[in-house]
């Protein structure tokens, strides 16, 4: 049902079919029930304030280790194997590297050499010519490991982050080129959140909480899925990233909150969690002031709903679970803290979109269907029942590049602020907005309807807020 608009409620709506969250010491309303949906089709950005045309939704009201990153088994190909016709990469698989990394705890001080997790790089039988990208001519440099599996849209390419300088990987030979299914990591290291802690997550519960996915880079447009969302004003491009398959649950951020840090007694470092081709997009000491005081300040502010929180003070049963009641401020110094940073709006909603694809949903095929049940999501369908464990609705509600949970489940904390779109477009992020006063959620939340969950859908709030329901996953960069 569509009500008239509420007072109290801010009325700076995108033409996007905003959601737009709303702090209760700006506005005095509960946060949880203003929101505002505009039907409008993508234009060009409008004024701050909107037509009449803008309502809120009536929609449900609040309810009283290490990482598993082999994404294939094949390993690194042959040293010095022959480049010939079609550049063979050994018939072996070989080992990737001393010392890979598994599920079992590492030990801790320096490798000999560092970590290198196994890639996506050809097994028996993998060539160059039809499965990889040489730089060289042929082979595989020491060790060979691939962190990705492949960075390409065509499944081969490895860009920045374990490339053979004289050589090449076969993405055919391991998980299919960017290791969707395999887990690889970001750079081999175990992030702290997951250090000797359990592979408790996924659809059977024995996957690393911790993997991260490679992303090839592209161009896409925003806010465009080709169904609802139909203009093609704003493009962008984003370059190569990972992004973490599932979101940040209770037990990851269960190992930050016990390192004593991400409070104004102990913040991140200035600069700390920037995006390597973004100035000035690191932490800023003058956010301190935003983070709770100490570690019992910041657990007490994690009981944000006495039905919906997740978080416990001890380890229980939630530790699957997405963490929500996190403002934007701490989930930037966990992602920070976690070897991460918070992914940028472009490169949130390229990801959920597949690219070029333009999916409508994260896992749309063709990109324009608008399938949508209990089956690919944890939203408000056939019932409202609030959040579940992260990737329980893997692999068949997953992203393109194999993220769980883009859409339903908790919104995500972006990086940017919610304003005018950037243009041109290359790596942007909105980073200073004087009119803006909320940073942008995507992926729609367990009590949302089907039409925030749509990768095109742009929702805000304020960054002070603490509601259960955002939460967030962490960006992190291509290893050098």
């Amino acid at each position: 049902m569509i009500a008239p608009t509420h007072r109290g409620i801010a009325a700076a709506v995108l033409p996007f079919g905003l959601l737009f969250f709303v702090g209760c010491s700006d506005h005095g309303s509960n946060p949880n029930t203003a929101i505002v949906v505009d039907a409008q089709t993508v234009v060009a950005m409008d004024a701050a304030v909107d037509s009449a045309i803008d309502f809120p939704a009536d929609l449900a009201p609040d309810a009283a280790s290490e990482r598993s990153f082999l994404s294939a088994t094949g390993g690194a190909g042959g040293a010095d194997a022959p480049s010939g016709a079609g550049g063979v990469i050994g018939t072996d698989g070989g080992a990737a590297a001393v010392d890979v990394q598994t599920q079992a705890e590492d030990a801790l001080g320096a490798d000999s050499p560092a970590d290198v997790p196994v890639g996506g790089s050809g097994g028996t039988g993998g060539t160059t010519a039809t499965a990889g990208m040489t730089s060289g001519s042929g082979g595989t440099s020491a060790g060979g490991a691939t962190t990705s599996g492949g960075i390409s849209a065509s499944g081969g390419t490895t860009n920045a982050g374990g490339s053979a300088t004289t050589g090449g990987t076969a993405a055919s030979g391991g998980s299919g080129g960017v290791g969707a299914s395999g887990g690889t990591s970001a750079g081999g290291a175990t992030p702290p959140s997951c250090r000797g802690f359990a592979a408790i997550c996924g659809p059977s519960g024995d996957e690393s909480c911790c993997t991260s996915l490679p992303v090839p880079g592209g161009t896409f447009y925003r806010s465009y899925d080709n169904v609802t969302y139909v203009s093609m004003s704003h493009p962008a491009t984003v370059a190569d990233f990972y992004l973490d398959k599932y979101q940040i649950t209770v037990g990851r951020f269960r190992q930050f909150v016990n390192a004593g840090t991400g409070t104004q007694a102990s913040p991140p470092a200035s600069g700390a969690g920037a995006h390597p081709l973004i100035a000035g997009s690191g932490w800023d000491s003058a956010w301190n002031a935003n983070l709770s005081a100490d570690t019992a300040a910041l657990k007490a502010s994690l009981k944000c709903s006495a039905t919906d929180q997740t978080w416990t003070d001890t380890a229980g049963a939630n530790e699957s679970q997405p963490q929500n009641c996190m403002d934007w401020y701490t989930a930037f110094a966990f992602c920070a803290w976690d070897g991460g940073r918070l992914p940028t709006e472009a490169e949130w909603n390229y990801a959920a979109a597949g690219g070029s694809e333009q999916r409508a949903y994260p896992w749309s095929i063709p990109p324009t269907s608008t399938t949508i049940d209990d089956s690919y999501a944890v939203y408000c369908g056939s019932s409202c029942s609030g959040t579940q464990n992260v990737g329980s609705k893997s692999p068949k509600g997953d992203g393109k590049w194999g993220q769980a949970d883009l859409a339903g489940n908790l919104w995500e904390w972006t990086l940017d602020w919610l304003g005018s779109y950037q243009s041109p477009c290359s790596n942007c992020a909105d980073l200073i907005d004087m009119s803006a006063d909320s940073r942008v959620v995507k992926g729609g939340r367990f009590y949302g309807k089907a039409p925030e969950l749509l990768s095109s859908y742009r929702g805000s709030a304020v960054p002070a807020i603490r509601n259960h329901y955002i939460g967030s996953r962490c960006a992190r960069a291509i290893p050098e």
